[in-house]
C-alpha cells in the first residue's frame, strides 16, 4: 500500500489522462512547440506518445511539468475572466 501524497499534485493522475488534458488544452501542435519531442511533433497520436513516455523518464519529466505549469496558470485564468462587479446593485425579491 503506497503511503497518502496530499501535497502531490500528479497523485492519482494517469499519464493517459496528462496527456489527454495537454492536447485537448493546446492541440498538437502547440503542445509540440511547448515539448520539443518527435512523439509529438511527428505523425502524433496519443497511443504512440503514451508508449514513448511511460520509457522515458526525461520525455515524461517534460511533459508533467508542463502540466503542472498549467495547473498553476488556471486560477489566474480564472480572475482575468471573471467579470467585475457592476456598482454592487442586488435585484430584491419582490
Amino acid at each position: 500500500m503506497t503511503a497518502p501524497q496530499p501535497n502531490n499534485p500528479l497523485h492519482g493522475l494517469t499519464l493517459e489522462r496528462i496527456m489527454t488534458e495537454l492536447v485537448a488544452r493546446f492541440g498538437w501542435a502547440a503542445l509540440g512547440r511547448r515539448i520539443d519531442i518527435r512523439c509529438v511533433n511527428h505523425e502524433p497520436s496519443l497511443a504512440s506518445s503514451l508508449k514513448f513516455l511511460r520509457r522515458t523518464p526525461w520525455a515524461r519529466e517534460q511533459v508533467e511539468a508542463l502540466y503542472l505549469d498549467t495547473l498553476r496558470a488556471r486560477p489566474a485564468e480564472r480572475r482575468q475572466a471573471r467579470p467585475e462587479p457592476q456598482g454592487g446593485h442586488r435585484c430584491a425579491p419582490t
